[in-house]
């Protein structure tokens, strides 16, 4: 499975640098000198970092073979990923990665099977996207609403208030 690191933005100077929407928690790493990146397209890459340094709070990247701003505009929209078996698993067992939750089975307490997992959202507050009859649900990841997760089972536990999976109470 193929996780995003980030998006490419538009050129930043002369030289090919270019600006870069971080998606990763360790942007230090994902763009460390040296690293290969897969892109989609995948006509685009794979792109190697040549260079990166933060100006402004903006990751700024420059790839190996992109000297000029005419590449790096060709560039713009070019989303980057990693493969999701290149990603060590976390040490902390509260810690999950998106792909990892995404697919899950959602179970109640009563061991109904209340729908699946279909996306994660980070808007300030996680948010698991489950599908349930047809329609999507939005539920907090939160320890208090999702108190177990069983990778090996391939299910999760929400174990919130009466209506948070009703697809009928969707706001």
């Amino acid at each position: 499975m193929q996780l995003v690191v980030g998006r490419i933005g538009r050129p930043h100077g002369l030289r090919g640098d270019v600006t870069v929407e971080v998606r990763t928690d360790d942007p230090e790493q994902r763009f460390a000198p040296g690293s290969a990146l897969s892109t989609d397209p995948a006509s685009a890459g794979p792109l190697v970092v040549e260079s990166r340094r933060w100006h402004s709070g903006i990751l700024l990247v420059r790839f190996e073979g992109v000297d000029d701003r005419n590449r790096a505009e060709e560039l713009r929209g070019t989303t980057l990923v990693i493969d999701s078996a290149d990603i060590p698993p976390s040490d902390d067992p509260d810690e999950f990665y998106d792909h990892q939750l995404i697919g899950l089975t959602v179970v109640t307490p009563d061991g109904e099977r209340a729908g699946e997992v279909v996306d994660v959202l980070h808007h300030g507050q996680d948010l698991l996207v489950v599908r349930r009859a047809g329609r999507d649900v939005y539920v907090p990841f939160v320890k208090a609403l999702v108190p177990e997760i069983d990778l090996e089972q391939g299910t999760l536990l929400v174990d919130g208030p009466a209506g948070l999976l009703d697809p009928d109470q969707i706001v």
